[in-house]
């Protein structure tokens, strides 16, 4: 056989033999759509990179003087752009004085909206004494949004003839006008505020005893008793308030015991009940009996 003749039988073999072309890979093919988009990610990240190392360099540098001064400068421009406070707008204020609100902000209209914290002015508002919780928004229209949870009156506190309006919780919010809020529980004493909101619930399951109570008086920090609205007191066992209530609701029931002339009801023995009688009342002493000595001279 000749050369010629080989020849186009090695190219059938060559051609029976090798392997088809393979197609690319899902990702390979993505990144091929992709590659025009590269380079303006690339460059992004740069610029994203250098500003990070500018600002670390600025903190490093002077952490607080420098960066205010930057965000200083950036409130300027955005004032002169019109990013100014236009309005304030304020919800959930009942009690909370309106001239505290305008302190804790410390905004007007007109100011550079960008210089605002809304995070320093949350920490003012809730320094407010009616304050439980508040909630700034800053929005770039130029709108100042503030919404506050207030505390609610729940007792009047009495100690050291000092008076003062307190939450659930014990806390102080107001000292004037004590009587816009309607009548309140009295409790008294040093650190009845604290315990107070247990004790008035307590009172409150049982109407016929609540209803004759006038105050509440925590006794050295630890107990408490009840003056009656007869000006009677009830002593009441430490850490045992409930049962001595109850055991007094019962006793009420059953022989009017809080509508009797009474000065005191000891409670605080679980198994005696003790009472005292107004001074008045009680039985006057015997006189003593005089008799006359003779000196023995008759």
């Amino acid at each position: 056989m000749t050369a010629m003749a080989r020849e186009p039988a090695r190219r059938a073999r060559g051609a029976v033999t090798s392997k088809p072309p393979t197609r690319p890979s899902r990702l390979r093919l993505w990144l091929r759509r992709r590659r025009g988009l590269a380079r303006p990610a690339g460059l992004a990240l740069l610029g994203a990179g250098a500003l990070g190392v500018a600002a670390l360099a600025v903190m490093a540098a002077d952490p607080y003087g420098r960066l205010a001064s930057l965000w200083e400068s950036a409130a300027e421009i955005g004032a002169g752009a019109g990013l100014t406070v236009q309005e304030v707008v304020l919800e959930g204020s009942r009690n909370t004085p309106q001239v505290l609100v305008r302190e804790a902000l410390s905004i007007r209209r007109g100011d550079p909206i960008l210089a605002f914290d809304p995070q320093a002015a949350r920490e003012r508002l809730e320094m407010i004494p009616w304050v439980r919780t508040a909630h700034v928004q800053r929005h770039l229209n130029g709108t100042i949004r503030v919404t506050l949870e207030e505390r609610n009156p729940f007792a009047i506190w009495q100690q050291d003839r000092h008076f003062s309006i307190i939450d659930r919780e014990g806390k102080v919010v107001e000292s004037a006008s004590l009587g816009a809020f309607g009548p309140l529980p009295l409790v008294v004493g040093h650190r009845a505020n604290e315990g107070a909101a247990a004790m008035i619930d307590l009172l409150r399951r049982q109407k016929e005893v609540n209803d004759r109570v006038e105050a509440l008086v925590r006794v050295a920090g630890r107990r408490w008793n009840l003056v009656l609205r007869n000006k009677a007191e009830v002593l009441l066992p430490e850490g045992q308030e409930e049962a001595a209530i109850l055991r007094l609701a019962e006793l009420q029931a059953k022989q009017a015991l809080l509508d009797r002339p009474l000065a005191a009801i000891d409670l605080r023995l679980p198994d005696k009940l003790v009472l005292r009688l107004p001074q008045a009342a009680q039985p006057a002493a015997p006189e003593p009996v005089l008799q006359r000595v003779r000196n023995g001279r008759g």
